[in-house]
């Protein structure tokens, strides 16, 4: 499963955002890829700093192009002559007055609007003393950097450190103070950097339209032309939420990002959510991951907390009685929306829904090759089973009839699990190519020798091409997550 490939950030359109945005797209950069991806342009024009934006979408964005990254047609850029300021030629670019004049060179056809190299390049940029370069310059550069800071916090981001509340760079008090004052801190560094966005972006509207000579009279026809334009955000991804929305969203960021260290410490990436297989269960893992990032709290005290906010739920947010539900029923679905529907950490469980489950686990999906897939079985499925069996046989000798039939029934249900599992190690099929009880990864752009043979999987296949099998043999917590 190693990932091999020489991969390159690729910068395809996306959405909208001015200076900045985090690329989460690469391209392969071998030779053979290369060979295609040459036709298109000279490739000495790549890894070169720049500006890009999306082509296609209804409103115009320009921001920053990373030298070490690969552009398309999609996202297409505008690579700078030496000695031309390019956060000052941001500034303009994203200005209403910029968008006035490129709508005003769009066809009729192209008013949906695509913002094709002509439109662009038809901008004129105004001319503009050194200190009124300097001062767009660094009011665009430092949008950019406010933006890219908040980044840091994004568990999906290139640039991520650590999620918002375990991040001292976004707390201004002590951790003792409690999870609702860091939530309420937290709350205000973004309510203030949102604020000083958009004052900044204001005063670039302004001194642009300074810039262009254009007055107050004849500004209020233009911005009234052009119609509202998105403001500047701090975090677009919750755009339009409540202030409740996004105080729920910190939470389970903050246990997502302690899954993952979870998942990422674990010797073999697997961890059991029972205690069965003689390992810590992942609850038990999780409150340990608390108190390391939350050093001198009462681990306690902090799980109270962190139930009391999750127990409230919000719009879009389940409610969850306990931790333990969190991680059994919240979890998965939370972690495959929040990847775009290609989770890396993968809950295999017998039972689907919120169902309670006679085994699960969370698998690291970057680890999860055929002898991790092979161990899961041996191990962990099976230790289950045979820690089931005995509890069954104790319940029996205490006439516990009731806790011996529950118990019997959780041995089957694991059994099931088992066999589906064997399914998939053993690249199992029936009926049609890709159909209900097709449980091989399926790859036909490769050659017939080169593909899996039972589980295999190749990381450059992608998520979706691997974790279809699973998705399709019922294995997974949650039906279609990744679909």
């Amino acid at each position: 499963m190693r990932d091999k490939r020489p991969w390159k950030t690729l910068h395809k359109g996306g959405e909208f955002s001015r200076f900045y945005f985090d690329a989460d797209l690469v391209i392969d950069w071998s030779s053979g890829a290369q060979a295609a991806f040459h036709r298109l342009r000279d490739s000495s024009l790549y890894f070169r700093e720049g500006l890009t934006w999306p082509r296609a979408g209804g409103e115009f964005s320009i921001r920053r192009l990373p030298p070490d990254c690969v552009f398309s047609d999609k996202g297409p850029a505008v690579l700078l002559r030496d000695g031309v300021d390019l956060w000052f030629i941001a500034a303009v670019a994203n200005s209403t007055a910029a968008e006035y004049i490129m709508r005003a060179r769009l066809s009729r056809k192209e008013m949906g609007a695509r913002w094709e190299l002509h439109v662009i390049k038809g901008v004129p940029i105004p001319s503009a003393s050194p200190s009124e370069i300097q001062w767009l310059s660094d009011a665009a550069h430092e949008i950019h950097d406010i933006k890219a800071a908040w980044d840091s916090g994004n568990e999906v981001s290139t640039a991520f450190s650590g999620t918002w509340l375990a991040n001292l760079t976004f707390i201004t008090q002590s951790a003792s103070d409690g999870l609702p004052g860091l939530l309420t801190a937290v709350e205000r560094y973004e309510s203030h950097w949102e604020g000083v966005l958009r004052e900044r972006f204001a005063e670039i509207e302004e001194r642009v339209f300074g810039l262009h000579g254009v007055n107050a009279k004849v500004r209020k026809i233009i911005s009234d032309a052009v119609g509202e334009r998105p403001p500047e955000t701090l975090w677009p991804q919750m755009g339009g939420k409540t202030t409740e929305q996004k105080r729920m969203e910190h939470v389970w960021r903050l246990l997502s990002y302690t899954v993952k260290r979870v998942l990422e410490a674990d010797d073999d990436g697997i961890v059991p959510f029972s205690q069965a297989t003689g390992e810590a269960r992942l609850v038990d893992r999780v409150r340990h991951e608390l108190a390391t990032l939350f050093p001198g709290r009462d681990e306690s005290q902090l799980e109270v907390e962190i139930v009391n906010e999750i127990k409230r739920g919000a719009k879009g947010y389940r409610k969850c009685a306990s931790l333990d539900d969190w991680l059994a029923n919240a979890f998965f679905e939370y972690h495959a929306s929040l990847y775009k529907k290609r989770p890396i950490f993968w809950h295999i469980a017998s039972s689907q829904g919120t169902a309670p489950f006679a085994f699960g686990a969370l698998v690291h999906y970057h680890r999860f090759d055929k002898n991790r897939m092979a161990k899961l079985r041996a191990s962990y499925v099976r230790d289950t089973i045979e820690e089931l069996r005995r509890e069954a046989g104790l319940a029996d000798k205490a006439g516990r009839a009731d806790d011996r039939v529950e118990l019997q029934a959780k041995v089957e249900e694991a059994q099931a699990l088992d066999k589906k599992l064997q399914q998939l190690q053993e690249g199992h099929h029936e009926g049609t190519e890709g159909g209900e009880r097709d449980y091989r990864i399926l790859t036909p752009w490769k050659q017939p020798d080169a593909r899996p043979r039972g589980w295999d999987p190749d990381l450059d296949d992608g998520v979706k091409v691997n974790i279809a099998p699973l998705d399709r043999a019922g294995v997974l917590r949650v039906v279609g997550v990744a679909g």
